[in-house]
């Protein structure tokens, strides 16, 4: 699917920052000046959101895992809503430092909101002075706050989709350090060099971070859905073939000249012998 020009011209995509606030590397994606404000080429923005999108597509088609990090609060409900229906892993409230380069103590901590859990069911809660109950409870909500969305996330994400890459620089070094491709929406204030998927476009629109995050959104639940069909496909591959399969053929147990006969069969042959020394 094609990223649509008008939609991005609508959602002011190509509205920058003020010149004065301009990083040189942007240079490339920068269309004109207009009142002091740096106007971003959206021909190239829809070049590059089509890249990401299939690029997206091809990690989610693969069954692999894609994070989404918007803690600024233009984009955190627009995240939050388009991530949950794709179901992909998001941050939206606090990037907790080393969240990906210390990742089992993060997996720890969402490990202790399912015993909190446990503890509520099995009864621990009932022996608990009211105090207890209430900062174990408390301990809780907080965490569900900050890793709740990322609670089935088993292993670290193949890939990160940033919006904002100057107010999120922690997680895109974590990403970095770490090997793992980064997508990000980039305004004409930040450094687009260590982003390996670069989405030229302003992040402080509501409007604009929710135009590029459906689109890349879509594109993920393609693959998904392309996964799902090749996965189907298999399975009915795979029945098909044990159907055909023949039948294991009897073995037949073939007596050579000259073998040992069984018990059985000497003593139905003995008789005769008898018989037949006599005449």
């Amino acid at each position: 699917m094609r990223t649509n020009f008008d939609q991005l011209l609508e959602a002011g995509c190509h509205f920058g920052h003020l010149k004065r606030k301009w990083n040189p590397a942007m240079a490339p994606y920068i269309f004109m000046e207009r009142n002091g404000i740096h106007i971003i080429d959206l021909n190239k923005t829809v070049v590059k959101i089509d890249e990401a999108a299939e690029a997206l597509k091809a990690i989610a088609e693969s069954g692999r895992r894609i994070l989404f990090v918007a803690t600024k609060k233009q984009g955190q409900e627009v995240v939050a809503t388009y991530a949950k229906e794709v179901g992909m892993p998001y941050i939206t409230e606090r990037w907790a430092g080393g969240m990906l380069t210390n990742f089992p103590t993060i997996r720890k901590a969402v490990k202790k909101m399912t015993t909190i859990d446990k503890m509520a069911t099995d009864g621990t809660f009932d022996n608990m002075s009211k105090r207890e109950r209430l900062q174990i409870t408390r301990q809780r909500e907080k965490l569900e706050k900050n890793l709740g969305s990322i609670a089935d996330l088993n292993r670290l994400p193949s890939a990160l989709f940033v919006v904002d890459v100057m107010k999120e620089h922690i997680a895109v070094a974590e990403a970095q350090r770490l090997g793992i491709p980064v997508f990000g929406i980039v305004d004409t204030n930040s450094d687009p060099t260590n982003i390996d998927y670069v989405i030229p476009a302003n992040d402080d629109a509501t409007k604009s971070i929710e135009v590029i995050v459906r689109t890349v959104c879509e594109a993920i639940k393609e693959g998904l859905e392309e996964r799902k069909v090749k996965n189907a496909d298999k399975e009915a591959a795979a029945a098909e073939a044990t159907d055909e399969a023949p039948a294991p053929r009897e073995r037949r147990t073939r007596v050579r000249k000259g073998a040992p006969k069984d018990a059985k069969t000497a003593e139905e042959e003995a008789p005769k012998a008898e018989q037949e020394q006599a005449e």
